[in-house]
Formats: C-alpha cells, sequence, structure tokens
C-alpha cells in the first residue's frame, strides 16, 4: 500500500503542469515582494542573498535565464488589481514629468489633410476639395471673416444691413447693404486663403519638424507645391477683384496689404526675429478697418470716398477702436500657444519669446491682456456701443486678465498657459458678439426710445417740394440736415460730406 500510495502520488503530480512551472515557488516569491514593498526598511536595505545575487548577475550576465523577465512579469500581473494600481499610481509620481506633455490638438489644415488622405480612390473630387480647403486654414479664415463682418456691422448706420437702400447713384458708390456684405465676405475670405497658402507654401519642411503642422498637405505631399501656388494666386486675385468691384479701392487695398504682410513679411521673417508676433498682430488688426471702410463706402459721396475719408476722418474712431482690440488680443493668444509648444518652433527654427525669453513672453502677454479695458471703454466713448457693452466687456476681460496674471506669475508652469489660450479663444467671440447686442439704437426700436422718435419729430418743418422740381445740391442738404437728429448732423460733419443713409 504504502509503494502503491507513493506511485500515486509521484504519477499525479508528475502529470501536473503546474508543477514543472514552480507556481508554487512562484507563489511564494510573490507573497514575499509583496511583503516587502509594504516594509520601509526592506526598500533600503538589501539582503545578503540579494546582494549575492546581483553581484553574480554583474559578473555574469550570460548566464541569466530568459524565463526570468518573464517571471516577474507574472508576478506583477500575479498582484491584486487595487496592489497594482497603487504601484502605477506611486510609479507614475516618481517619473519625472514634462510640464505640458499634453500638446493642442492639430490644426484645421492637419486635420483635413488627413481626412482628404484618408478618402477612398472613389472620391476623388470631395479629396481634392478637403485638400485645397485645408490650404486655407479654415478656422483660422473664419475667425479673420468674424472681425471683419463684426467691424462692418458695428458701423453706426441704422439699416447696414438692409436690403431696402436704394441702388447707387450719380453720387454713390456702392449697390445695396446686402450685395456689399456678400461681396465683403466672399472676398475676405478667399484673401484670406490666399495668404494662408502662400504661408504653407514657403515653409514645408519646418511644418514638417512640428507636431501641430506636421499633417498639413504639402508636407504629406497631398498636393504639389505647383498646384498650391496657383490656389494661392487664383484665390487672392479673385478676393480682390470681389471686394474692388463689391465694396470700394481702400477695402480691397487694404487686403491686398495682408496678404503681402503675412505672406511675404511675416512668414520668413519667423526664423529672423522673434519681432515677428508683432508684424503678425498687425496682420490680425487690418481685417476690423476692412469692415469698417467697407461700411464707410456706402455713404461716402463721389467727391469723399478717398482711403483718406474712409480711414482718417472723424468717424473712422471705432474703426481703429476695433483694430487695436485685435491687435491686443493677438498676444495672450498667441503668447500661450507659442509657450505650449514651444520645443517645436525651437526644433524648427522659429524664432519666438516663448522659448527665447519666457520671462518677457509672460510680461507681453499680460500687458495687452490690460490694454483690452481702455479699448472697450473707447468703443462705448465714441457711441458704438451702449453701457451694457461695458458690463459685458468687463466679465469677459476681467476672465482674460486672471489668466493672464497666473501665466505671467508661473512664465506658463502649472498649466497656467493652456488656461489664458483658452480663456483668449472664447473672450474675442463673446466681445465681438456683446458689441453687436449692445449696439447703439439697436434697440431703440424694439424698446420704444427717443432716438428712434426723434426722427419724425421734425417733419411739420419739412417743406415738401412738388415731384419733378429740381433742387440744387445747397437746397438738398439743407433740407435733409433738418429732418435729421443732432447726432446724426454730427456724424455727417464728422464724415467731411458723407450723405445720410436713405
Amino acid at each position: 500500500m504504502r509503494i502503491h500510495a507513493q506511485s500515486s502520488f509521484h504519477d499525479y503530480f508528475s502529470a501536473n503542469e503546474s508543477i514543472d512551472r514552480g507556481w508554487l515557488k512562484n507563489g511564494l516569491l510573490a507573497v514575499r515582494r509583496t511583503k516587502g514593498r509594504h516594509a520601509p526598511w526592506d526598500e533600503t536595505v538589501e539582503s545578503t542573498t540579494d546582494v549575492k545575487n546581483s553581484k553574480a548577475t554583474e559578473d555574469k550576465p550570460e548566464q541569466v535565464k530568459p524565463g526570468v523577465v518573464a517571471t516577474a512579469a507574472l508576478l506583477d500581473n500575479e498582484l491584486l488589481p487595487h496592489r497594482r494600481r497603487w504601484q502605477q499610481k506611486k510609479a507614475a509620481q516618481a517619473e519625472p514629468t514634462k510640464e505640458d506633455e499634453e500638446q493642442l490638438p492639430l490644426d484645421a489644415s492637419s486635420r483635413l489633410a488627413t481626412a482628404a488622405a484618408a478618402m477612398p480612390d472613389t472620391a476623388s473630387l470631395r479629396r481634392k476639395m478637403a485638400t485645397y480647403l485645408s490650404l486655407s486654414k479654415p478656422r483660422l479664415s473664419f475667425l479673420i471673416l468674424l472681425t471683419t463682418t463684426s467691424a462692418y456691422s458695428l458701423y453706426p448706420i441704422p439699416d447696414i444691413l438692409s436690403s431696402t437702400n436704394s441702388v447707387a447713384d450719380a453720387n454713390t458708390t456702392l449697390s445695396t447693404s446686402t450685395l456689399t456684405f456678400l461681396f465683403l465676405t466672399t472676398g475676405t475670405f478667399l484673401s484670406c486663403a490666399s495668404a494662408n497658402a502662400f504661408n504653407m507654401l514657403f515653409e514645408p519642411k519646418y511644418d514638417a519638424l512640428m507636431t501641430r503642422t506636421r499633417n498639413r498637405p504639402l508636407v504629406r505631399k497631398l498636393i504639389s507645391p505647383r498646384g498650391a501656388l496657383l490656389f494661392a494666386v487664383a484665390c487672392g486675385l479673385t478676393g480682390l477683384a470681389l471686394l474692388d468691384f463689391g465694396t470700394n479701392p481702400t477695402v480691397a487695398a487694404l487686403s491686398g496689404l495682408n496678404i503681402f504682410l503675412y505672406g511675404f513679411i511675416y512668414t520668413p521673417m519667423k526664423r529672423i526675429s522673434w519681432l515677428n508676433t508683432w508684424v503678425g498682430a498687425i496682420v490680425g488688426g487690418i481685417p476690423p478697418l476692412m469692415g469698417w471702410a467697407a461700411a464707410a463706402g456706402e455713404t461716402a459721396t463721389s467727391e469723399h470716398h478717398s482711403w483718406k475719408d474712409l480711414l482718417f476722418s472723424d468717424a473712422s474712431l471705432g474703426g481703429w477702436l476695433l483694430a487695436g482690440l485685435l491687435f491686443a488680443w493677438q498676444f495672450p493668444h498667441f503668447n500661450s500657444l507659442s509657450h505650449t509648444i514651444r520645443d517645436d518652433y525651437k526644433n524648427a527654427g522659429h524664432k519666438m519669446l516663448a522659448w527665447m525669453n519666457p520671462a518677457r513672453n509672460a510680461r507681453v502677454a499680460l500687458r495687452y491682456s490690460i490694454a483690452m479695458f481702455p479699448l472697450c471703454f473707447g468703443m462705448f466713448y465714441a457711441g458704438l456701443v451702449n453701457p451694457g457693452f461695458l458690463v459685458i466687456s468687463s466679465g469677459c476681460n476681467l476672465w482674460m486678465l486672471k489668466e493672464a496674471v497666473k501665466f505671467w506669475k508661473h512664465q506658463g508652469a502649472q498649466d497656467s498657459a493652456r488656461g489664458l489660450f483658452w480663456a483668449s479663444v472664447w473672450q474675442l467671440p463673446l466681445v465681438l458678439v456683446g458689441a453687436l447686442l449692445c449696439k447703439t439704437g439697436i434697440w431703440d426700436g424694439f424698446l420704444g426710445g427717443k432716438e428712434q422718435v426723434s426722427i419724425y419729430e421734425d417733419l411739420d418743418e419739412v417743406e415738401l417740394v412738388p415731384v419733378g422740381e429740381g433742387l440744387g445740391k445747397d437746397e438738398h442738404v439743407a433740407r435733409t440736415e433738418s429732418m435729421q437728429t443732432p447726432h446724426q448732423n454730427n456724424h455727417n460733419l464728422a464724415m467731411l460730406g458723407f450723405k445720410p443713409p436713405s
């Protein structure tokens, strides 16, 4: 019986493969290691056996069995889930983490180019359209379009977006306001597409060195440089022609200046001097002037429609305030963005304050965040908006200023750069929409304001002239002025002869 029992015991365990894998030994080692992790003295003091084993391993590294690594991994996997999570958390805290390891998402051009590359061969037309659209940097182009149309709409004419304005006669230069608005938006977007295409055309090898731009169409060779050049030239010529025909030559000239500054000055200057940021801010400040000049040109007479009348008269103050607002906004927005991807800019060879002088980079962002307050107050002082705009703009500006102070205090550390970036992304649209909602006189008709009634108060003083009886220019101006409010008279004097909206 004893022999039979021993043979059965031997036969059973010899047939069990888990014994061959040494499960008992491994289990005991796992218990020992688990206890050792919770014993503080085991973390600093090594046993004699461990020292001998480590010396033997150093002396004879070739004798280490391949199964040791697998056994260690198996021991880690055999730990209880909460023990394993605790170890992973402790290891993550012990490892040195990069301050801004999480990068911002890819830009719209890279996303569109990636989507175009993933399209099947049967969708060749859609692939080409997506590729060419990615050359325009659509997100940036739409932001510029928002600033242009906001300035156009804030121009102090009650019927600026109405299609009831009379068609231009011999003394005016434009057609209806609705058509002007369409020409302005289409021409501005095409001009932005041209400038952005030139920007990408001149630096594909530098875009390839940056994480956010290495998927752009020219980098991935989804389009040839010749095709990108033709696209940039075609969009530029078409956009300028639409602006010249549908608005006025001053707007077209400003758009052409922006294409030149962005594509041929700002782009190469990024590799020369950190002052490129200021040139880029000028580029961002020109679109509001375009919208303002387009609106001013609608009421310009044939004698007073030059670029000086549209840009440097007393009534052009609102356009310059909006341009200053966009100029100042560029710095907290771009300085925080460039700090987040400063290593990419450095590797690509772009001269940016974010990596050349981080302290100054933060000071500049803070300085121009403070400048947003007087600029917004200037819009109220110029009569563009009502007091409600001060409440809206102050709240938005305080939010961005708070993030700018953190950005300056920590110089981009502790996630302050990303906080300022997203605050600037939301601050500008909220301020512009708030200005449109608080435009002077926009609620007078709805709320029964005095300004709306005062337009008709002096109708009794107007002398009616029979149809067909001509009026001299002086009589026409005198009788027209008698129908207007003091605010409109001051406006016309400021416009140096601009006649009032019909």
